[in-house]
This record gives C-alpha cells, structure tokens and sequence, in this order.
C-alpha cells in the first residue's frame, strides 16, 4: 500500500492527520452520551481522549488490521469537527469505514463529504475492492448516510451485539470499487 498523501481537501472541508491541538475540540464531543450512543464503549473520559487522539495522530496504515482515523475540519474555520476512519480488513481488497461528528456539525452535510472523500481514496490510492459500513440499525442518520453514499444493504444482522445493557441489530451496508467508479463519473 502507498503512503497516504494528507491533507485532503474537499470542496468544504479538510482531511487531515490529528494533533494534539484536536484534545479539546474531541472530548468535547466524545464526552457526550449522545455522541456515545452509537459507538462501542461510554462515553470517553478525558483520559481515553488523550489516547485516541495520540493513536489517530501516529497511525501506520500498511497491512490487514491497520486504520486511518482523519481529523475533518471545516475549510476557512479551523478546529476539529469530526473523524472519519478507513480500516484494512482481512481478505483481498476489503475495508470499512466509519464517521463521528461533533453535534454543531451534524447535519451539514460534512460526513457525507468526507465519507466521500475517504471512499476515493480506498479505491483510488490504496485500491481496495470493497468497503463497508457497519452500523447499530437505531443509527438512522448513518443508514441514510450510507445510501447518499450509494451503498447498499447488505444484511441486517438481529441482536448481534449486546452494548450499553441492550441488543442491537447490524446493518451492514458495502459498496465495491466498480460501484463506486460508476457512480463517481455519471
């Protein structure tokens, strides 16, 4: 796999690799139950900012099981408002993605434009095959995310986990590179 070149502009927004100025800025919105809802573990603790932070700022992205988490920073107005990660999964050419936003920037449209942007680079530079999104099916905002995205639904697993004292059920969305290609040039 190729280095990943960062910064990574979009029309509105900036993708780029976190320091230690995006602590404050990510415990605020990762503190939040809200924010904690959807994703595994409580809501983080100012501790746990510090280390997710220092391992999104130092990440290696050159073999199965490595991520990239991208900072995403609005173009003219900086500071962090959300993450984007891609993750290099096991089998030939797989991946998965995923977004958290902070309240003020939901809505905006910023997950789907840096979504997007991560999308072109797992097909682009790093050339994978397929990427999917998995997703508690509560996660309604996500789920329409994916489809703006033009992924499809590939399987809804029943109480597949059990977090935060109930079951969830998975939504796995996916799209593959011809897919992706397809729709990016009409």
């Amino acid at each position: 796999m190729p280095d990943i070149a960062l910064p990574i502009h979009t029309d509105r927004l900036i993708l780029r690799r976190f320091d230690g100025h995006d602590l404050d800025a990510f415990h605020a919105y990762h503190s939040l139950p809200e924010t904690a809802r959807f994703l595994p573990g409580p809501a983080k603790s100012f501790t746990k900012s510090m280390e997710s932070v220092g391992k999104y700022a130092n990440f290696v992205f050159d073999k199965e099981g490595d991520w990239v988490c991208l900072a995403i920073e609005a173009t003219g107005s900086p500071g962090l408002v959300g993450e984007v990660v891609l993750k290099w999964l096991p089998g030939c050419g797989q991946a998965e993605i995923g977004w958290t936003l902070a309240p003020e920037a939901r809505g905006k449209g910023y997950a789907t434009e840096a979504a997007g942007a991560v999308l072109e680079l797992g097909f682009g530079e790093l050339g994978f095959h397929r990427i999917e999104a998995r997703l508690d099916a509560l996660n309604y905002a996500s789920a329409a995310m994916c489809e703006r995205l033009g992924m499809r639904l590939e399987a809804r697993h029943l109480d597949k986990w059990h977090y935060k004292g109930q079951w969830a059920t998975e939504l796995v969305y996916a799209i593959l590179v011809d897919e992706w290609r397809a729709r990016v040039a009409g």
